[in-house]
């Protein structure tokens, strides 16, 4: 579900209250680890490239059934794939079914990831 919200502070407003909490953590980590990155709104959800001429490597959303979480570097969503079993993936998507089914210990090791590579965006 895209967000007409302008910012991600407007976006957490509208998320459901269930999975705020989780929402919220993905974002400090996001903020935290990814220093240097901006953060914006794209695509409707909260995005992360490097500078306002970047393209965006991470981003997350509340979706109607779960939680998505998008590592757009395809050389760090591969290495880690088997982090990853288990759980509904798409090209650079992870789907959380549930707030609880996040692993952020592996989203730290993903934004890391991200944050050192130069392989390609999806």
């Amino acid at each position: 579900m895209q967000s007409k919200a302008n910012d991600v502070d407007a976006y957490l407003v509208e998320v459901p209250e269930d999975r705020l909490e989780a929402l919220t953590r993905l974002r400090k980590l996001c903020q935290e680890v990814l220093a240097g990155y901006e953060e914006s709104m794209e695509y409707g959800m909260p995005s992360y490239k490097k500078g306002k001429d970047g393209e965006v490597e991470v981003a997350f959303a509340s979706q109607k059934n779960y939680i998505s979480f998008y590592i757009l570097r395809q050389d760090v969503f591969n290495q880690h794939r088997e982090l990853l079993s288990g759980l509904n993936l798409g090209k650079g998507c992870i789907r959380y079914s549930k707030p609880e089914k996040i692993d952020f210990d592996v989203v730290r090791q993903l934004l890391v990831g991200s944050a050192q590579s130069e392989g390609e965006i999806c």
